[in-house]
């Protein structure tokens, strides 16, 4: 059994809640062996046992209760080369936590919880994108575009906030990759070099599956941590002396 994470502070009314539990719901319908998904709140995110899981999708709908809980859980995905999806809020932080630890912006902050913070990396739109499709143009050679198999696409947006350009040159060499923008040039998906699976969109593609579909990057994600979880079952059992 496949098991994932999903971490956020799970609401009703939050239309992006009830899509990533539709689009779970549809891929595990289909999947062999069974995919199962706990939603972890942020709170609990702090102590929970991350190994236990296969895979993390860390959700929109911040700011989080915990901020702490999600960036430790983040962390422990990108750390241990677990699965990892971020959409919307989840993007956010993922760029916020490696900011912080990898590149030393260790003031870096998003201006909605921190409007004086002197790093400012995650800070207002110039135009609000709630409740509105707007299109993403791709980099030809990234991840993201072989998933989609398209060099753009339109999505779905629920979003006030997001990764300054300002900030973009600080990424270069890093293994944190800006690999879709809108059409002004403001950064809409991220995606790790060297991890099996460390993506995060502005936009929320879990949307997709109220029609009835899961997105192409959702459905990506589940199967990596499918591999993930056979990988680790196939692994022999370390016994004590």
């Amino acid at each position: 059994m496949t098991r994932i994470a999903v971490v956020g502070d799970f609401a009703e009314s939050v239309t992006a809640h009830v899509a990533i539990n539709a689009s779970l719901s549809q891929l595990a319908r289909a999947a062999e062996g069974g995919i199962a998904h706990d939603w972890i709140a942020t709170p609990a995110a702090e102590t929970a046992d991350f190994a236990a899981f296969d895979g993390i999708w860390c959700t929109p709908a911040s700011p989080y209760t915990s901020e702490a809980g999600a960036l430790r859980a983040i962390a422990h995905a990108r750390t241990t080369g677990t699965p990892f999806f971020g959409s919307c809020g989840g993007y956010q932080h993922a760029v916020l936590e490696y900011a912080r630890t990898e590149l030393g912006l260790v003031d870096a902050d998003n201006t909605e919880v921190n409007p004086d913070t002197p790093t400012p990396l995650i800070s207002g739109l110039s135009c609000a994108l709630v409740e509105v499709n707007d299109g993403v143009r791709l980099l030809d050679d990234s991840r993201v575009a072989a998933l989609v198999g398209a060099g753009q696409l339109e999505a779905a947006y629920h979003c006030s906030y997001g990764v300054n350009r300002a900030y973009l040159s600080r990424f270069d060499g890093s293994d944190l990759v800006f690999s879709g923008f809108d059409a002004d040039g403001d950064p809409r998906v991220f995606e790790h070099r060297s991890h099996p699976f460390f993506i995060g969109t502005a936009f929320q593609p879990e949307r997709a599956a109220l029609d009835g579909e899961p997105h192409p990057i959702v459905s990506a994600f589940v199967a990596a941590c499918q591999v993930y979880q056979a990988d680790r079952s196939a692994q022999p059992e370390v016994k004590n002396p």
